[in-house]
């Protein structure tokens, strides 16, 4: 028998805490103290040209959905535009990143399987063209990130949230 349990909360979108850096779009995260044991969850708000992370690809599936504006999908070294309302499934395997197009900002919904293991950022001349290739292939988070600034907290953005 499951035992109930205390740890859950409610948080507004707008009070939950934001974060950015330079290299990337802005990123909503809902974990308070500690990751999520089992599904990590995050709004991404990208700019036109801003991408949300590094080409990569996980042992792990994901899943998006465009809540608003436009983006292209790298996926596979292929080039996929997306529009509101788009559903995203990635199984484990599948190399992707997301790239914020269009004449303003785009919000996207990340849903993922914890933990992931096995994560490896290649070459990608594709994701050169965007900003969005690592420095070198490596499967070393802290490698493939070592040469943007790290994310640090920041405002709530005012779009789309109102």
């Amino acid at each position: 028998m499951i035992e109930e349990r205390e740890g859950w909360f409610v948080v507004n979108v707008k009070d939950a805490p934001w974060y950015g850096t330079p290299a990337f779009g802005r990123v909503c995260s809902f974990e308070k103290d500690e990751p999520f044991e089992q599904i990590g969850m995050r709004i991404y708000v990208l700019e036109p040209g801003k991408s949300n992370c590094r080409y990569h690809r996980e042992d792990a599936q994901e899943n998006f959905l465009v809540l608003s504006g436009e983006c292209k999908m790298l996926v596979n070294g292929q080039e996929r535009p997306l529009k509101s309302w788009d559903f995203v499934h990635c199984p484990p395997g599948v190399t992707h990143v997301f790239v914020g197009s269009g004449q303003g900002p785009c919000a996207i919904l990340a849903i993922g399987h914890r933990p992931a293991d096995d994560i490896f950022y290649p070459a990608s001349e594709l994701a050169r063209q965007y900003n969005a290739e690592t420095p070198e292939p490596t499967a070393e988070p802290k490698v493939a990130y070592s040469d943007v600034p790290r994310w640090e907290k920041t405002e709530t953005p005012d779009w789309p949230l109102g």
